[in-house]
């Protein structure tokens, strides 16, 4: 079970948020997995910070006795480049698909500008943290 109340899977929290499949005004929502060697504490400190200094929204944040912390992060989409790129600089290590959704959501991002107001993207970001005796082996990535 996840501290802090568990957070809403992000089908479920779209659909109660507006019953359009949006979040919030999110025209785009990404679930993704990957890992992370960096203290959680610490981890979710950076990432926070990194998030919110760059114009994003921590909607929910849990963490479990495993090491697994779960982050609901908006942004809008004109800032998809920095919020990758704090995620990436936090520490977080995205498997190939989530490399790949997450460059496919910038590119449309920044070749397709909202017509009217900013427009919002959404991530449900599962990051499994090691135990420190556990981070010295080979690196397995979660696929989502």
């Amino acid at each position: 079970m996840l501290a802090h109340g568990s957070p809403i899977g992000i089908s479920r929290l779209i659909k109660l948020n507006r019953g359009l499949g949006q979040i919030g005004n999110a025209l785009d929502a990404i679930k993704m997995k990957s890992i992370s060697v960096e203290e959680p504490g610490r981890l979710l400190k950076n990432l926070v910070g990194a998030i919110v200094a760059n114009g994003g929204w921590i909607l929910s944040r849990g963490a479990s006795d495993t090491g697994e912390m779960r982050l609901l992060i908006e942004f809008e989409r004109r800032a998809c480049v920095e919020i990758y790129s704090s995620l990436i600089a936090s520490g977080v290590e995205l498997g190939q698909s989530g490399h790949v959704q997450f460059t496919e959501l910038c590119q449309r991002s920044l070749s397709h500008p909202p017509a009217s107001g900013p427009e919002i993207a959404g991530i449900d970001l599962q990051i499994q943290t090691f135990p420190i005796e556990m981070t010295r082996g080979p690196r397995v990535f979660l696929e989502s």
